[in-house]
């Protein structure tokens, strides 16, 4: 489980030297949460995308992509696949087609993540065709993201959704044991829009 500041960081972040540690818990679950990630440090995530027709790019939703040693790649696996046009995409000229009579279209081929250029910073993936010269249309990338070292927008925001806990009415500040699920339902109050300020950068960019 996530834990964003350590009790050597409380005073520093304007927090009371006594804070209990299970309050620091539940703020780094709500910004995991409010971040549609399962963690800000450095996990692995698998994602299955789509390329849009014409192009060999793909972007995605965690960021930034990180190597964790001994590896020196953020990619764990990458697959793609090749098939024929969707409903409403453009015809392939004939020499194409010649190319799908001797193709597999449909099959998972492992891609070299070394062929593959891609941008830390932004999750774009550019991909090459493959060995018969066809665009993949669709990809599986399995790859760790996340952040070595938290910035300090991140141990701000975590700090300040204990400050908007303590300050609602509605919370009990002297309570033994803080529910994260109590906490969500006052997440909007409790994730203000300072902290969603704070923690923009790392909001997945995934939809849904």
């Amino acid at each position: 489980m996530s834990c964003y500041l350590q009790p050597s960081q409380y005073q520093t972040y304007g927090l009371a030297p006594d804070v209990t540690d299970d309050w620091i818990t539940a703020a780094s679950s709500l910004i995991d949460s409010h971040c549609r990630r399962i963690s800000l440090n450095p996990t692995q995530y698998t994602e299955r995308l789509r390329m849009v027709e014409g192009s060999q790019t793909v972007r995605l939703s965690n960021l930034p992509l990180v190597a964790v040693a001994p590896a020196t790649s953020p990619f764990v696996s990458i697959q793609a696949r090749y098939a024929k046009p969707r409903r409403g995409q453009a015809v392939f000229p004939l020499q194409e087609e010649v190319l799908w009579a001797f193709s597999l279209p449909g099959a998972w081929t492992a891609v070299d993540p070394t062929t593959v250029d891609f941008v830390a910073d932004t999750g774009e993936l550019i991909f090459p065709l493959n060995i018969l010269g066809l665009p993949y249309n669709e990809v599986a990338v399995t790859y760790t993201a996340g952040l070595a070292t938290l910035p300090d927008a991140i141990l701000c925001a975590c700090a300040q959704i204990v400050k908007n806990a303590q300050a609602t009415p509605g919370l009990n500040v002297k309570a033994s044991k803080v529910d994260t699920m109590w906490l969500q339902y006052f997440s909007a109050s409790l994730i203000d829009p300072t902290v969603q300020a704070m923690l923009k950068p790392w909001v997945s960019v995934r939809m849904g």
